[in-house]
Parts: structure tokens; C-alpha cells; sequence
């Protein structure tokens, strides 16, 4: 079984999960949602893909945007979306949920018809289920005789194969049409019907797990000891029993009179914010450890673990530990009740959940506000005009996406908006500047509130944002600046956003070799650490090497370094981008004027056509790619 292509292939429910983002109220008076992921084996596909299994997913999803969310967002999980098929008659399904309280989580399930429930026998591929070692089942795919016949179709193929049988029995009554559509988060009904199917189920599987009442359900008893005494007669897995803060308990053979004579793995006393998602969380460590050939004590730590990061946490699929976070979780704990204001763990939770890679960056920065308006106004030409020619630049990036995978761009909202809508969505990195031109001390262009302003952008979007600043400025004013980029950074967190910090000392200012690593070194010590840092080119190898060691001592999961052209020529860029190539932490550039500026000064002027300012400033960034490119080889 360890030669097999995947780990774990999870089966079933597929969702969209719209989260009331005000905590502490009712879904009536919710004012905005954030969108995820949901679904129990959708978000187990994604929290042992996070915990390094291979991992994948059978369901339906409709042919429409929130499908091809989902689709999307698996992939970029890591997740073998093959088996993520497209229904053409049936609307993905949604859930608006909500957090009230500790105990009350409110849910509507919009799932009439839902794509997932299209799911059928035919859709079930014996050569697709023989290539993984575990397949898991789950409660919601037992509900109704299509997806029924689906699930058990399945189970039929890992037996034959070899491959192991997990059943979570994620019980939710309303899914069995035993209460109306405003009991989404009652979690236990009595019925003999759906206690039968699942002993039925039960008896196949190799590895069972349940909450008390979900057990209560699969044994058919609200007794907990005479429920599990009704499914190990049916069966003999292991079944694991959840206690949500209590933790577990595994029984691998007879149940014991006291219970508490299972395999207990204690639970980690955090804050309890969100039990949504925390069972899926629990299951994918569960999972990580169990597949692993780990004990059962450690593969309660690992579950119970993951569990608890999760119900401290807003949402479900993205709130699921990584690996790196799970054991820095479990070895060093946290100092913080309250466990999602532990500010090394976020960082380390959003370092390490990116989505793309990107070894290397090459970004036209054509930002530039003052500049295309001191441009306009030497031409005569009336400022409405900016945003068209910004748009050609955008047009000649986009004729080269297809052929350069390094390529970005860094365009601004004020008269870039119409650039931002074109390049979105095309696998172009885009980032957008969020200060105000010029602007010492540090001011943002939509004001100080810049959390807010940053809930209307799109994720893709990178929040770039240059400081004008020297580790040597007179106290108050570094204080200042460094507040500011500290506010950023945590909006950012806040919003799912990633950062790139351009720092560029004053021109007036000193200096030296170690003036960048001094002020990066001061930046970091307020906690600031963005995803990427925009440089100037250094004039030394010992610049380079004194930035390097500061990134690496505080930050090793950084993204890295781009040099910013500021107006240099080929030549000057060239002699940078020689010493920058020698340090694998210097990613690309982020250049813009030297490319943009004659084209725009002829544009502007009347004496070059739109197709001829495609052309032009095609020409000059792949010249600059390929020495850049050259350089780096």
C-alpha cells in the first residue's frame, strides 16, 4: 500500500460556506459573510493535504463561479481534483453560517438539488479508489439512495482493493430531512432508520469516528457505553470517540465498562471561539498520524491538536493547521488564550498556506501617479487619458502571460482600476500600492481605517506599500512609520492579504552598507513581516549579505527580494542585478519607468499609435527578463 499515488481520497459533501463575519450575533443581523470552502470531506481533503498526505476528493460541484471556486481551491491546496466533476443541470451548494456564542453556531444548508447530491454510482472509478490507502466516507452521503449507492459503491471497491475504510458519521439531522431548515446545527435527532443504514455502513469500514451523539446515531442507543456496545457488535474497527476540549478515546477492541479504559488522548486547553470545522480538522490529523503508522496516543495528539487550532478560529477548510504549524503548535504550545491573536502562529499559519510559489518575480511597475500627471500636463493632454494608456500596459502583459511564468505587475487603483480588472484572474502576480505618493511619514491613500479599505479588494491583489524610511530618522518620526506599516501588516492578516514592503531611504540620507539590514532588522522587531520586501539595488555584495542574514534570522519563510528599478538605466540595472543574482533570496525586480516612459511621452504627445506602445514596451521588459534571467542561470 505505501507504493500507491495517493493517501487519503475523501467522498461527499461539497460547499460554499459564506461566514457571517459578526460574532456575537444572529444571521439576521449579520451585515457580511466571508466566503470558503466547506463540506466535511472537502475540508478533510484540505486539512491532510495541509498535513502533507496526498490527498483528493470525489464530488460535484455546479457550472458556475462558486464551482470553479471550489475547483480553484483545491487545486491550489494541493488537493487531486480529477474526481471534482461538474454537474451542468445542479447549483453548487451553499451554507450561511454564523457564530452567536460559544455554544450557538446558526446554519442554513442550501442544498436543495445540490450539485454534490448528483452524485451516482457511474461517477464512482474502481481503479481511482484501488490507488489510495484510506477512503472516507461520510454521514451526509448515506442520506439519500443516489449518493448512498455512490458511497457504498465505493466501500465495495477499497474492499476488493485493499484500500482502508473510514467512516466520520457527521451526523446533521436536517440533511436527513428530520427537522426544517432552520435546525441546521441541531446535531442529534433519534431515528431508527438512519441507526440501521449506518450499522449497515459500520460493518465495512476499518476506522470509525464519531462525536457522543454522533455515536448515539450509529449505535442506535443515547446511552453512550450501550452505542458503542451496538456498534462493535457490527463491527470491528477501531472507533475513536470525540470529547471536543475532553479530547478522545480510541477503542481498538472490546469497550470496556468505564469507558475511560480506551486509549485517551487528552485535549488542549485553549480558548473555545468556533467549533465549526474543528471535528474535520480533528479527522485530518487523526488521519496524518494513523497513515503514518504512528501510536494511537500520537495520533490523538495530532487530531486533538489540529482540532484546537481550528476552534480557535474563524471558518473551517481555512482555518486547518499546515504541518509546520501543527508540531510548532504542539511542541512549543502558546502563550495566548486566546489562540488566534498568537501573532507567531498567524504568521506561521499564513507563511504557509500560500497558494502559488514564486521562485522568481519580474514585475512592470507602472503605479506611477505624479509621474503620468506631470507627463499629461507636458503634453497638454487632460489627466482622463492615464487610465487608457495604462491599460496598454496592462494589454502587453497580458500577450506574454502565457510565456512568462515569473511575470507581475504593480499597478494603482487611482488610475489603474481599469488595469487591476484586466489582469485579474490571468495568473499574472498583481500588486497595488495602498500609500499615499510621496508621503513622509507614511500616509495611506484611502486613510488611516486601512483594514477597511482593505475588505473591498480582491485577495489576489498583493498590498504593496512604499515607506520612505531610515533606521536613523529622528525617533518620533521612525515611531510613527513604524506604527503605521505594524497597522498594515495586521490588516493584512486580518483580510487574507499578502504584503510587499518597499523601504528606499531618503535621498538627502547617509547611506552604508548595513543602512537597509538596519532598518529591516528595526521593522521586524515591531513585528512587521511582510510576504516580500521591494529594494534598491545594493552596490555591494556586503549590502546584500547583511540583508540576507536579517531576512533569515527573522523570517525564513519570506518570499523574498525584489530589486525596484527607480529610474535606473539597462546599464545600472544590469550591474545590479549581476550582484543580486548571487543570492538566491533576491527573487526579481519591480521596474517601471525605464520601460514606460518613452512610450508614454510619445503616446501622450500624439506621435505613437496604441498598437505601437504594445509593441514598444513588450520590447523592453523582455529585454530586461532575459538579462535578468541570464543572470540568474
Amino acid at each position: 500500500m505505501s507504493e500507491r499515488n495517493l493517501d487519503v481520497i475523501a467522498l461527499g459533501r461539497s460547499c460554499v460556506d459564506l461566514y457571517g463575519e459578526q460574532v456575537g450575533g444572529t444571521l439576521e443581523a449579520m451585515q457580511s459573510f466571508a466566503k470558503y470552502v466547506g463540506g466535511t470531506p472537502t475540508n478533510i481533503a484540505v486539512g491532510t493535504a495541509r498535513l502533507g498526505l496526498k490527498s483528493a476528493l470525489i464530488t460535484r460541484v455546479g457550472n458556475e463561479p462558486m464551482g470553479r471556486f471550489i475547483h480553484q481551491t483545491l487545486a491550489d491546496e494541493g488537493v487531486d481534483v480529477s474526481h471534482v466533476t461538474t454537474d451542468p443541470e445542479r447549483l453548487t451548494a451553499l451554507v450561511i453560517l454564523g457564530i452567536r456564542d460559544r455554544q450557538t453556531f446558526p446554519h442554513i444548508f442550501y442544498r436543495e438539488n445540490c450539485a454534490d447530491m448528483g452524485l451516482t454510482e457511474e461517477h464512482i472509478d474502481a481503479a481511482f479508489i484501488a490507488a489510495a490507502r484510506a477512503l472516507v466516507i461520510t454521514g451526509t452521503h448515506l442520506s439519500r439512495p443516489g449518493v448512498e449507492a455512490a458511497s457504498r459503491a465505493a466501500i465495495r471497491h477499497a474492499r476488493a482493493a485493499g484500500t482502508s475504510v473510514v467512516l466520520d458519521i457527521d451526523y446533521r439531522p436536517t440533511l436527513w430531512g428530520l427537522t426544517d431548515h432552520q435546525a441546521g446545527e441541531q446535531r442529534f435527532v433519534a431515528n431508527s432508520g438512519v441507526s440501521k443504514l449506518l450499522q449497515s455502513v459500520v460493518a465495512d469500514c476499518d476506522l470509525v469516528v464519531g462525536t457522543e451523539e454522533e455515536v448515539h446515531i450509529a449505535g442506535g442507543d443515547t446511552d453512550t457505553r450501550q452505542a458503542l456496545l451496538n456498534i462493535r457488535a457490527a463491527t470491528g474497527a477501531v472507533i475513536v470517540l470525540k470529547l471536543g476540549p475532553q479530547g478522545c478515546i480510541v477503542y481498538t477492541g472490546k469497550i470496556p465498562v468505564d469507558l475511560e479504559q480506551g486509549i485517551k488522548g487528552p485535549g488542549f486547553e485553549i480558548e473555545v471561539f468556533n467549533t465549526l470545522g474543528a471535528g474535520d480538522a480533528f479527522m485530518s490529523g487523526l488521519l496524518r498520524g494513523w497513515l503514518g503508522g504512528e501510536s494511537w496516543e500520537k495520533c490523538c495528539e495530532l487530531a486533538n491538536a489540529s482540532g484546537a487550532i481550528v476552534v480557535s478560529r474563524h471558518g473551517c477548510a481555512p482555518a486547518t493547521p499546515t504541518w509546520t504549524e501543527l508540531i510548532r503548535f504542539i511542541e512549543q504550545g502558546s502563550k495566548t488564550w486566546p489562540l488566534r491573536q498568537d501573532a507567531e502562529l498567524n504568521h506561521l499559519h499564513h507563511a504557509t498556506t500560500r497558494a502559488r510559489q514564486w521562485p522568481q518575480l519580474c514585475a512592470l511597475a507602472f503605479d506611477h501617479r505624479p509621474q503620468f500627471e506631470e507627463i499629461a500636463a507636458g503634453s497638454g493632454v487632460n489627466r482622463q487619458h492615464i487610465p487608457y494608456f495604462k491599460s496598454l500596459i496592462a494589454r502587453a502583459l497580458m500577450n506574454m502571460s502565457g510565456e512568462v511564468p515569473a511575470l507581475g505587475a504593480i499597478v494603482d487603483g487611482h488610475y489603474g482600476a481599469e488595469s487591476l480588472a484586466l489582469l485579474g484572474g490571468s495568473g499574472i502576480w498583481l500588486a497595488r500600492p495602498v500609500e499615499l505618493p510621496g508621503s513622509r511619514p507614511l500616509q495611506f491613500e484611502d486613510g488611516d481605517n486601512v483594514g477597511l479599505a482593505l475588505r473591498e479588494w480582491p485577495r489576489e491583489q498583493v498590498v504593496k506599500c512604499l515607506a520612505f524610511y531610515h533606521p536613523d530618522d529622528e525617533p518620533g518620526l521612525r515611531q510613527l512609520q513604524e506604527d503605521r506599516l505594524k497597522s498594515l501588516y495586521d490588516a493584512c492578516l486580518a483580510t487574507s492579504h499578502e504584503l510587499l514592503v518597499e523601504v528606499i531611504p531618503p535621498l538627502d540620507s547617509k547611506i552604508d552598507d548595513d543602512t537597509l539590514a538596519r532598518a529591516l532588522d528595526n521593522l521586524y522587531r515591531r513585528g512587521i513581516m511582510p510576504d516580500w520586501w521591494i529594494l534598491p539595488g545594493q552596490k555591494t555584495a556586503t549590502a546584500w549579505g547583511q540583508i540576507a542574514g536579517v531576512i533569515q534570522q527573522h523570517d525564513s519563510s519570506c518570499r523574498g527580494v525584489v530589486i525596484v528599478g527607480l529610474g535606473a538605466s539597462e546599464a545600472e540595472l544590469q550591474r545590479d542585478f549581476a550582484l543580486a543574482g548571487e543570492h538566491d533570496l533576491c527573487r526579481g525586480f519591480a521596474v517601471g519607468q525605464n520601460i514606460f516612459q518613452d512610450a508614454a511621452q510619445q503616446w501622450f504627445a500624439g506621435s505613437l499609435d496604441d498598437a505601437a506602445v504594445i509593441e514598444q514596451i513588450s520590447a523592453r521588459y523582455t529585454r530586461l527578463l532575459n538579462c535578468w534571467m541570464a543572470r540568474r542561470e
